[in-house]
């Protein structure tokens, strides 16, 4: 068992030695190599066969043992060369939900074939630490591939330094890497179904589920759609048009009735986490449906929209509520004050439902 203050220095030094980055090809920098246990027996039989051939005096067995020598000696060189040049390019990983397998896409590509078409980079094994690895045979050009673990709850995961090793050509050494991709990925809470409970910023508690639905209208932009003959040209999305997307025009929409919450505070559950799961839920279950909601996390609010960017924000801040860590998230939740004091004046902690 490595005590903690060994493994805590280790750690600052790797993180001098090999940054945190989303691209990192592999140099002498940030390679180790060390005999492997069929190494070291291969290296005491040179030794044994050496001091046999000095002791009888044979120079077949000498030549043997130089011989193999050589051969131990050329694979240091090879076992090094096979992950110098490794490029490691990490993806953005894909939507996931607490107790599901997480898989981070990597691509693995190589800088030393433009120079040397024949050097390759064979037998590349990639794992998390304490889960399985993935094994590539052979890396030409450019395959992609993913480490995976499993994610226990919601919330930030940082999956930390990714180890890349392999024990080409003959096993003899083991070569490897900790790399650390920067990859940070936000765990949605595991959605619970449940009735869609709809809080309004009206007098009215609940309300109906239509609320909030979507029609045809001119407020507010939706998208694109295919066009129409005969629709009205300054509808014409035409600079997706001039890029060759084809003809699409422009769609509006707006509220068919009143705008719709889902709060904390009026989802039932006997814990937190059974609240915030149903609340997921919920808020695929809205999306689905085209309908505008807001969502209040206690003092966060983000404000009432709908569409698959507005489903993505309402999805971290449930996932990230109460936890220490703040990711950069790509788009950032409208929160304002007057959402804020909009919904807290209507609704006092006491009188939520």
């Amino acid at each position: 068992m490595i005590p903690a203050a060994i493994k805590q220095r280790w750690s600052k030094w790797l993180d001098k030695r090999i940054p945190a980055n989303k691209q990192i090809t592999l140099s002498h920098k940030s390679i180790f190599i060390l005999p492997s246990g069929f190494g070291v027996a291969w290296f005491v039989l040179i030794v044994v066969l050496y001091l046999f051939g000095t002791n009888y005096q044979n120079n077949l067995v000498i030549g043997l043992s130089l011989l193999l020598a050589s051969v131990f000696h050329s694979c240091i060189i090879y076992s090094y060369k096979n992950l110098a040049g490794l490029t490691l390019t990490a993806l953005t990983p894909p939507e996931t939900y607490a107790n599901q397998n997480l898989a981070f896409p990597i691509v693995l590509s190589s800088k030393i074939n433009k120079d040397n078409s024949q050097t390759s980079h064979q037998q590349i094994c990639l794992n998390l630490p304490n889960e399985r690895h993935s094994r590539i045979t052979d890396v030409a050009e450019g395959v992609d591939t993913s480490v995976s673990c499993t994610a226990q709850s919601r919330g930030l995961v940082n999956p930390g330094r990714i180890r890349v090793s392999s024990s080409f050509p003959l096993g003899l050494f083991n070569t490897w890497s900790y790399v650390d991709l920067n990859i940070q990925h936000i765990i949605y809470a595991a959605p619970l179904a449940t009735h869609v409970s709809l809080t309004s910023l009206d007098n009215d508690n609940q309300t109906e589920f239509e609320h909030g639905k979507l029609q045809p209208g001119v407020d507010d932009y939706k998208g694109l759609k295919t066009f129409v003959e005969g629709e009205s040209l300054k509808q014409v999305a035409w600079k997706q048009w001039a890029q060759g997307r084809g003809m699409l025009t422009k769609e509006f929409a707006q509220p068919e009735g009143k705008p719709v919450w889902l709060s904390l505070d009026g989802t039932l559950g006997d814990s937190l986490e059974q609240k915030l799961s149903k609340l997921a839920w919920q808020v695929n279950a809205l999306s689905q449906s085209q309908q505008v909601f807001g969502l209040a996390l206690n003092q966060q609010i983000i404000e009432q929209d709908s569409g698959e960017s507005h489903r993505k924000q309402c999805q971290q801040m449930i996932a990230l509520y109460g936890s220490v860590a703040k990711p950069a998230i790509t788009t950032e939740p409208r929160v304002t004050p007057e959402s804020t004091s909009a919904f807290t004046d209507k609704h006092p902690v006491g009188n939520r439902k």
